[in-house]
């Protein structure tokens, strides 16, 4: 008799999350084939198309995720999306085991009147223009002299950095013809950044935070009537020497002088600062209204009933990313995230639904960092190895074969690994041409047809 075939999976999602999940489950001791699908025709997720073109550093990230992918047991089937495509229900009958890993791609929503005016934008939307993603357009509305960034995360940073940053200090990084073109007449002057919270409960590292300090030309200032601390505040700075790192760079800002202040364009951070609406004059936005907070002692605040308006004419909303939805797939539309027990997707009654998990921030909402996705997986992969030697997953499906055959019956253009290689030959060589590291293709058609090496006809990237 032969031996009976291996289980096969399909991991949802060629972000980190997908990638350390199919790492894990690749070295579980289960024989097992693995194919990632990706929506995308290039593999990394939000480590291509979240992190800002001027942190390089990040991005070696992708040396770890490359050397997984490129060993070659894993297969990626890149430009294909999951309920477009292909659905959940053809992914089960083809995989003994699904697991979803398509991350947080939305912004959480801003629930104050006014935010939704025109000028009132998603964090993601932004970084997902300026870092080249297919599917936004290649335009952005950069018209605002006076914005408004809400939220003390790094992607609130870094919206800031990037609306302010002179396009010529970001030419030698990655960033895209079109996005450079954009940037060049931005005529923004202040940015100003607004957290619920004190500065001892800001969330950006500190690294993020000295990095404002040191853009050419763009002036940090930080004031002191929105500064202030209780003795959570004071706990938490003894405790943890990322918070007083982020607090003794603020408090270094406070004493700046006035006349110390000399750059073209400024960013203002501004804590204990609650939105409570945008406000508008004929359909667009002319500026924000906030409700001075106060620190309680345990790290909360309470409203004071004291309104400040602050003149903008754009909005940012950068207070969180939010999943969205697979159909077929039971969905938490409050938390953004697929209901599940430690990777187990539950049904409505809250039962495990056999062969399907989830893992990374689909599982459990947009925090942690690398090493919380590592580590997420592999309560995932734990999971799925239980079942599987329990008997509860295996042996039904059609199998990987089928899933291409079936692709390819239906015309989906799908990419590989080999293909990703000569994408990113293609991007280097554009770079090497301008004494870049690379300079990404961003139509998503252009991109596939390098992938599948077909022929350009004639269409810019």
């Amino acid at each position: 008799m032969s031996d009976p075939r291996p289980l096969s999976v399909a991991i949802v999602g060629a972000g980190p999350a997908g990638i350390y999940a199919a790492d894990i489950l690749a070295k579980s001791g289960l024989d097992v084939t693995i194919d990632l699908l990706e929506r995308l025709p290039a593999p990394y997720g939000l480590v291509r198309y979240g992190v800002a073109p001027d942190h390089p550093r990040i991005k070696q990230i992708i040396v770890a995720l490359l050397r997984i992918l490129q060993r070659g047991d894993i297969r990626l089937l890149g430009n294909v999306e999951v309920g477009r495509d292909v659905t959940i229900a053809a992914l089960r009958e083809h995989y003994d085991a699904v697991i979803l890993a398509t991350g947080s791609d939305r912004d959480a929503p801003l629930e104050i009147p006014g935010a939704d005016l025109p000028e009132v934008y998603g964090a993601s939307e932004f970084v997902f223009w300026y870092d080249g993603h297919p599917d936004v357009p290649r335009t952005w509305p950069l018209e605002a002299r006076e914005v408004a960034v809400l939220g003390v995360g790094n992607v609130a940073l870094d919206v800031a950095r990037m609306l302010t940053k002179h396009v010529e200090d970001l030419l030698p990084t990655e960033i895209p013809a079109n996005v450079v073109e954009g940037l060049r007449d931005n005529p923004v002057t202040d940015v100003h950044v607004f957290g619920r919270r004190g500065p001892a409960q800001a969330k950006f590292t500190p690294l993020e935070l000295r990095e404002l300090g040191q853009i050419p030309d763009v002036d940090v200032i930080v004031h002191e009537e929105d500064f202030d601390f209780d003795e959570a505040s004071e706990i938490a700075i003894r405790s943890s020497n990322q918070v007083k790192q982020v607090v003794r760079t603020l408090v270094d800002w406070t004493l700046k002088e006035p006349e110390d202040l000399t750059a073209s364009r400024r960013i203002h951070l501004h804590f204990l600062h609650q939105p409570v609406e945008v406000l508008g004059e004929g359909g667009h936005v002319v500026g924000l209204r906030t409700e001075r907070t106060a620190l309680v002692g345990d790290g909360t605040v309470r409203p004071t009933g004291e309104f400040v308006d602050t003149p903008v004419q754009a909005v940012y909303r950068a207070v969180g990313y939010f999943g969205s939805p697979i159909e077929g797939v039971p969905f938490d539309d409050v938390r953004g995230v697929v209901p599940n027990s430690e990777g187990r997707v539950l049904d409505e009654e809250h039962r495990p639904v056999p062969g399907l998990y989830a893992t990374g921030w689909v599982k459990r909402g947009p925090v942690g960092l690398i090493g919380s996705t590592k580590s997420d997986a592999q309560q995932t992969i734990a999971h799925l190895v239980e079942d599987v030697q329990a008997g509860r997953v295996g042996g039904t499906a059609r199998g990987p074969v089928a899933m291409v055959r079936a692709l390819e019956a239906s015309g989906v253009r799908y990419t590989t690994w080999e293909g990703w290689e000569l994408l990113d030959a293609y991007e280097r060589e554009l770079g090497a041409a301008e004494d870049r590291e690379r300079v990404k293709v961003v139509e998503r058609e252009v991109m596939t047809a390098i992938s599948r090496e077909e022929p350009l006809d004639g269409q810019s990237s």
